[in-house]
């Protein structure tokens, strides 16, 4: 009798959709959450080197909620490559200028650094307003 472990392997991943409505959600608890979806670590056929997620949408995007003073003091930056050519922007400012932005920028960071995480961050979806163009992959609606 063999005895090893078992190690989940690309085909058998079923990906599930499901959406979630960001509105009144705190942005580090919601992030966490769909980060470990999108891993699958929910699944459990979880292996670390394959991707075993699911497929998230994300709706209400503008409608996410900062703790304490993360408007003004939480800073995004960014870097043209050229010299001197540092930008930075404030959470309140991007909030209105590309609000899918905050979350997706969260979870990446929550997700790996490697082509793998890559992947993974390709199957979130985020939207600013309340709808969304998958209604024909039938997501389950998930409360986090």
């Amino acid at each position: 009798m063999k005895k090893y472990t078992y190690s989940a392997k690309k085909t058998d991943n079923q990906d599930h959709w499901f959406l979630v409505d960001a509105e009144g959600a705190v942005l580090g608890r919601l992030a966490s959450a769909i980060a470990g979806r999108l891993r699958g670590k929910h699944n459990p056929l979880f292996s670390p080197h394959v991707d075993t997620g699911d497929s998230i949408v994300v709706i209400n995007a503008e409608k996410i909620v900062l703790t304490g003073n993360k408007w003004d003091q939480k800073t995004y930056y960014r870097h043209s490559g050229y010299m001197g050519g540092l930008k930075a922007i404030t959470a309140k400012k991007l909030l209105v200028k590309r609000p899918e932005d905050i979350i997706l920028f969260a979870v990446r960071g929550m997700l790996p650094k490697n082509t793998l995480g890559r992947q993974m961050l390709k199957k979130l979806k985020v939207y600013s307003g309340s709808e969304h163009p998958h209604a024909a992959q039938k997501p389950e609606t998930l409360s986090l």
